[in-house]
């Protein structure tokens, strides 16, 4: 199974922020490229041998272009380092096709986006396609200053055109001030949709403040939400093979999987990009990720084996 199926070049590369390096991709032989849905992202193997997933933020009715943006995280792993220093314009790179793990619920009739950080794209994706539809929305923004929010201008403008409403938040300047998500979310309909991405400490606070309304929460993280499960001592049967292989201390299920030579689709690492999510056949999995609701967790029927373990002394996997 090719995992990358798409060649796409490099077409435009501009900064809309500080740190942040936008991304317009193109297919190399100038065709339309697989329709996406706000909220998706694709993954791109990066020339460096990394595989690395970035969310679409473009207006999902455009069909002949994708756009990324990719912060300079200080604490980079070499991804979005080698993004803002090693590639250019004319760069061809081997891209799977649209996912989407946080999709929006199109027939809420009030949706609230919040965003912090680069987590603004995949919620500007969203602001474009509720805008396409005619459904007002409402966007909180923050980032420490003016110059580290993207895209600002764009979104006013759709804001403006849309009856919607765009309001940002700098805490980084003299008198600025912060969101309080909880009086946000209190202080909304009940019939409202949110749908939250930015850094971990902006979902933790977050998923507190939607406890009594989680049916209605969306988020989506982008990076590990908690500690893999990698305690091990335990056994993973895979169904289609017949394998049955040993979990020791320190190991991932996605790490023996793939050292006994069975090819996983795998980006992140880190139970945010669900693309290792496998189907659990039998046994209690001790669920790690951030893409399953916790309703999804409980259900028991698939996990991520990049991150997630088991409670249980065999989990039998479709693999």
């Amino acid at each position: 199974m090719n995992l990358y199926p798409l060649s796409l070049k490099i077409q435009n590369i501009q900064t809309p922020a500080l740190n942040v390096r936008l991304f317009t991709l193109v297919n190399v032989e100038g065709n339309a490229l697989p329709p996406f849905e706000a909220g998706a992202h694709i993954e791109m193997m990066l020339p460096n041998g990394l595989p690395r997933s970035y969310s679409l933020l473009n207006n999902p009715g455009q069909n002949g272009f994708y756009q990324i943006a990719v912060h300079l995280s200080p604490s980079t792993a070499g991804g979005s380092r080698y993004l803002h220093e090693e590639v250019a314009e004319g760069d061809i790179l081997p891209c799977s096709e649209p996912r989407n793990h946080f999709p929006l619920q199109l027939e809420a009739e009030n949706t609230c986006l919040i965003a912090g950080g680069i987590g603004i794209t995949p919620l500007k994706a969203m602001a474009h396609q509720l805008s396409a539809l005619g459904k007002p929305w409402q966007l909180h923004y923050c980032a420490r200053t003016p110059e580290h929010a993207a895209f600002v201008e764009e979104l006013q403008d759709l804001a403006s055109n849309n009856g919607s409403q765009l309001h940002c938040y700098f805490d980084g300047v003299p008198g600025g001030q912060s969101l309080n998500i909880n009086d946000l979310i209190t202080g909304s309909s009940v019939d409202t949709h949110f749908y939250c991405c930015g850094p971990n400490s902006m979902l933790q606070a977050y998923e507190e403040a939607t406890s009594c309304c989680r049916e209605r929460a969306h988020m989506e993280y982008f990076s590990a939400k908690s500690e893999a499960a990698l305690e091990g001592g335990y056994e993973v049967e895979l169904a289609c093979s017949g394998l049955v292989l040993s979990v020791p201390s320190g190991k991932s299920i996605l790490d023996v999987v793939m050292s006994a030579g069975v090819n996983v689709p795998t980006s992140c690492r880190e139970g945010i990009c669900g693309s290792c999510e496998t189907r659990i056949i039998q046994g209690e999995a001790d669920h790690r990720d951030a893409v399953l609701t916790p309703e999804e967790q409980q259900e028991n029927t698939s996990m991520m084996i990049c991150c997630s373990g088991a409670k249980s002394a065999r989990l039998v996997l479709d693999l």
